[in-house]
């Protein structure tokens, strides 16, 4: 869902120097940014089970494998692309290339080379729909997103964040072959939570977006606005989170999660536009996280225990 989302700083502003004892098996996975992956496939695996029909249990699991592997690929085009960047934020700095650990070669054969084959997987074992939108994942993370708006806007993680929340449309297309109305409202769902997200973590990066050119909101426009820009789209998430139990696609649990949960986030929003420290973002942003994850969940359970 973002490349900074849950990145390790080193205490060192030099990279590290190569060091062939280290095991390359965890320098590729790390490629992979498996942190970011879990919260695809777990978002994909919602999609999946809410959708309506059956889908036999080995295709789905290899449906689901085709999913983490494109999000991986698309995290090592990611770190791939922007290596020269990562080499000079002290949050990014660490990860393999600008490490010196892996180089930017590596990371390209590998992202290209999980990107087709999840693709192929995906379109020849279960349906061409699905491959078809992981496929446009992959390259809207990529091109558009990586490529073309990060460095260019301060709307690139409004725009962007369309990747991060295809992947429950792409679960539902597994099992049914089709996009409606539902799967779209949970991307929309995370498509309008990843600002309120990212600007939170962006607050306290401000620094390291600086130094290497980044437009991110508060670089652009300033802190004052970002925290308004992070309460409005707030207002406008909790509401759209809260609408798949008052259109019938949830039930009571989904309905009770979101707005309980959805309050505490309005709360947390309106603390950052109110406050000026950094406190109330860290806080935002590791609730976010969160946030997300258990609308997610009580969905997931709803439908695994028939209650809606």
């Amino acid at each position: 869902m973002s490349d900074a989302m849950f990145a390790s700083a080193r205490s060192s502003d030099a990279p590290e120097a190569f060091d062939d004892t280290q095991p390359r098996v965890v320098d590729y996975l790390a490629l992979l940014k498996p942190r970011v992956m879990s919260l695809v496939v777990f978002t994909g695996v919602v999609g999946l089970v809410a959708a309506p029909g059956s889908i036999n249990p080995v295709l789905a699991v290899l449906a689901i494998l085709c999913i983490a592997v494109g999000a991986g690929a698309s995290g090592a085009l990611n770190m791939w692309y922007d290596a020269d960047i990562d080499a000079r934020m002290k949050r990014t700095r660490g990860r393999p290339i600008p490490a010196g650990r892996l180089t930017d070669g590596d990371a390209l054969a590998l992202g290209i080379g999980l990107s087709v084959g999840s693709v192929v997987v995906l379109g020849l074992f279960i349906n061409v729909l699905s491959a078809a939108l992981l496929a446009f994942t992959i390259a809207f993370y990529v091109v558009v997103y990586t490529m073309w708006l990060k460095r260019r806007t301060a709307q690139n993680i409004v725009i962007g964040g369309a990747a991060g929340a295809l992947p429950p449309v792409i679960g539902w297309a597994v099992v049914t072959g089709s996009v409606t109305w539902q799967p779209l409202l949970l991307f929309a769902i995370i498509f309008m939570w990843t600002p309120p997200h990212f600007w939170a973590l962006s607050l306290f990066a401000k620094n390291d977006d600086e130094k290497v050119g980044v437009p991110m909101l508060p670089v652009v426009a300033g802190l004052r606005e970002t925290r308004k820009q992070i309460l409005i789209y707030s207002l406008l998430l909790v509401p759209l989170a809260v609408s798949p139990s008052v259109l019938g696609m949830a039930g009571l649990l989904y309905g009770a999660v979101s707005v309980i949960l959805g309050a505490v986030f309005l709360g947390l929003a309106w603390r950052v536009w109110r406050g000026d420290d950094l406190v109330q973002p860290r806080r935002l942003f590791l609730f976010s996280i969160l946030y997300l994850f258990a609308l997610y969940a009580a969905l997931l359970v709803e439908k695994v225990v028939g209650l809606s």
